[in-house]
């Protein structure tokens, strides 16, 4: 018995015989009309050779239309530009006519990380944080008006390359702590100072030190130093700064040996003295404010100017206990300062040699004090050293290097070597603008997003503070890869 399925092709069979036969004999019929005689396999062979030469040509004619279409697009000018791995990216505008061709599917952007967006009318953008670096083609697959099911999409293929984030170049290299003088790479620290007697909240301290990725790159130490104290005791805080020339083999242990030497000093001269005490109450509550200011300038110059010295003199000993060394060796800047709150308000006195910066800022209020001025050597760009003789070759020389101030409050006192200051500024001209130290300040706050680097938290009692210091100081600048160390009484 036949199945239904062997029925079925019969029945098609049978009807496609028919329909054969029925244009054979319309073709036979318009044949003979034109006055051209043929026998039935004459007219079936000219269908079959008819219907051949239209479908070739009808192919051909297709072709021609797909041809058309894709040599237009290829002719646009669609080009986007670069990416940067690691970086937010939006391409420009691409478009498609909207009137000739309907974009199907965009390849080759998932290996990047990237994806396309589509408007309404067309527009295409390509957008996202890329993943990979390397060059790559996008391939826009599209149809084309009188496109049908069964034929192939076109493609447009645009080329696209992302490049390397400079910061992925940089190799971060230990240092070897076999070398001489060895320091750790990165530190920070936290200083928490319990509220005074009548509960109110005192001033913290906090400091992060990095190395620069110029010495990371190639396995160096970190040539810059801070120290941090505050005593329970009086209420004096000591807060030192330095950052070892780059060109001195071992100004890594000159800026140890300077920040340890200076609060050393101003400890034990601060500890159960009085004296300054009582000149700065004397000056504040002075009519004639001159000759009052001159006697607390020399009391200062007592602690902090021969703190200084004390240094100087540390190192140069240090010079000569080692092997095949001099006092240049150990070059280093330094920032000090020393202050305490008074009834009256702050008291901050300052000694400072060499680049950086060191500021009192007071954002409400909208001032700012410098605690001295960067100073050069004899060429521009060449910095001052602690180490150097004729910074204590006089007095007078050495008195410009101190200041001091009273002020009612601050939000900050912040000391700084150049590898933050630099690109925090840019000029020392920068240094005396409050806009800039608006701006730095705001930075510390909101951190660098491009960079991924969170802002710090300067509260009371947010001992986190220091390594979120620490994380901020690994901000991207362009050219700046110098060791960064900050210090900050807030």
């Amino acid at each position: 018995m036949m199945s239904q399925h062997k029925k079925n092709k019969e029945f098609w069979r049978s009807k496609n015989d028919l329909i054969k036969v029925d244009m054979s004999r319309q073709i036979a019929a318009l044949l003979t009309s034109n006055q051209i005689l043929t026998s039935a396999a004459e007219a079936s062979d000219f269908i079959n050779w008819a219907v051949r030469d239209a479908w070739d040509r009808y192919q051909q004619y297709v072709m021609d239309q797909r041809r058309v279409i894709e040599n237009e697009i290829n002719a646009l000018p669609l080009k986007i530009s670069n990416a940067t791995r690691g970086k937010e990216y939006l391409s420009e505008n691409i478009q498609l006519p909207s009137d000739k061709v309907t974009v199907v599917s965009i390849e080759g952007l998932d290996e990047v990380g990237l994806n396309a967006v589509t408007t309404d009318d067309g527009i295409i953008r390509v957008q996202g944080i890329p993943t990979e670096a390397g060059d790559f083609i996008i391939t826009i697959l599209y149809k084309y008006i009188g496109w049908f099911d069964g034929q192939p999409l076109l493609e447009r293929k645009i080329p696209f390359a992302v490049n390397h984030n400079p910061r992925d170049l940089w190799k971060d290299i230990p240092t070897s702590k076999d070398v001489p003088y060895f320091k750790e790479d990165k530190v920070c620290e936290y200083v928490k100072v319990e509220a005074g007697p009548d509960g109110t909240p005192l001033k913290d301290m906090v400091a992060a030190s990095n190395r620069g990725r110029s010495h990371a790159q190639e396995g160096k130490p970190r040539d810059d130093h801070f120290q941090l104290f505050h005593s329970n005791d009086n209420g004096w805080y000591i807060i030192a700064v330095a950052d070892g020339a780059g060109s001195a083999k071992f100004s890594r242990k000159g800026s140890e040996i300077a920040c340890r030497s200076v609060v050393d000093y101003c400890k034990g001269k601060l500890t159960g003295d009085s004296d300054l005490e009582e000149k700065i109450q004397d000056y504040y509550g002075a009519e004639n404010e001159t000759s009052l200011r001159k006697t607390v300038g020399d009391v200062v110059y007592g602690i902090v100017g021969n703190a200084a010295y004390s240094a100087h003199k540390a190192i140069a000993e240090a010079a000569k206990q080692a092997e095949d060394a001099n006092l240049k060796d150990f070059a280093t800047t330094l920032l000090l300062s020393i202050c305490k709150k008074f009834d009256f308000g702050w008291f901050v006195a300052s000694f400072w040699v060499g680049d950086g910066a060191m500021c009192i800022y007071n954002k409400e209020a909208q001032t700012f004090k410098l605690l001295g001025t960067p100073d050069e050597g004899e060429f521009s760009g060449q910095t001052r050293f602690l180490t150097m003789p004729e910074i204590f070759a006089d007095t007078a020389s050495l008195y410009k290097r101190l200041r001091f101030e009273i002020v009612d409050d601050f939000t900050a006192l912040m000391m700084m070597t150049d590898g933050v200051s630099d690109p925090m500024f840019g000029t020392d001209a920068n240094l005396n603008d409050i806009n800039k130290w608006n701006e730095f300040w705001d930075s510390l706050q909101t951190g660098f997003a491009e960079d991924e680097i969170p802002g710090v938290e300067l509260t009371d009692n947010n001992e986190a503070s220091k390594d979120q210091l620490l994380r901020w100081l690994d901000f991207w600048s362009p050219g700046e890869h110098d060791d960064r160390t900050i210090a900050i009484l807030y």
